[in-house]
């Protein structure tokens, strides 16, 4: 547990939520989960700084009725916390945090092969050819359903695109 209380106290909390790119939901999650450990850890801590010893000499001088302080002296030395079995909430949280963990790795492959692709498509961007070398030619081999549909046109003899007129303006040559 020293570990992981070490590796909770070096959480860069908002480069975790930043820089990783988490949905707003998680972040939320986050955050709230951040503000719950540190009140937890606040109470925590001004519970231990308390007195935790009991004056029964000073209750002794202040008050008359002994047998009422040796009775509450006797139950509190007599006192045993209860202990807790809380290996079943331990396997549930670690069964939570296997999940988180599950999907954070498949979070960040989906990540990954999106950068991927991103990339794939900068790098296709940079290396093109800019629109005003581009030939029909070219056009019509990259998308070859526009050359189908213009011949179709054709066949039907249909010979005005729909649409172009109105855009740019009707020409006609004499």
């Amino acid at each position: 547990m020293s570990v992981a209380k070490s590796v909770a106290a070096h959480i860069d909390w908002t480069k975790l939520s930043t820089s990783l790119g988490l949905k707003t939901e998680t972040v939320a999650a986050l955050s709230a989960f951040r503000k719950r450990n540190d009140e937890a850890r606040r109470v925590l801590s001004d519970l231990k700084e308390q007195k935790t010893t009991v004056d029964f000499a000073h209750y002794r001088k202040v008050l008359k009725n002994q047998a009422v302080i040796d009775e509450v002296e006797k139950a509190f030395q007599s006192f045993k916390p209860t202990s807790y079995d809380v290996q079943a909430q331990i396997k549930s949280i670690e069964a939570v945090e296997s999940k988180a963990l599950e999907r954070a790795k498949f979070t960040a492959t989906k990540v990954e092969s999106e950068l991927a692709d991103l990339e794939a498509t900068l790098k296709n961007i940079e290396t093109s050819r800019p629109i005003d070398e581009l030939t029909v030619d070219d056009v019509l081999k990259s998308r070859p359903e526009i050359a189908e549909k213009v011949d179709a046109l054709l066949a039907k003899s249909k010979w005005d695109t729909k649409g172009y007129n109105s855009k740019f303006g009707y020409v006609t040559l004499f």
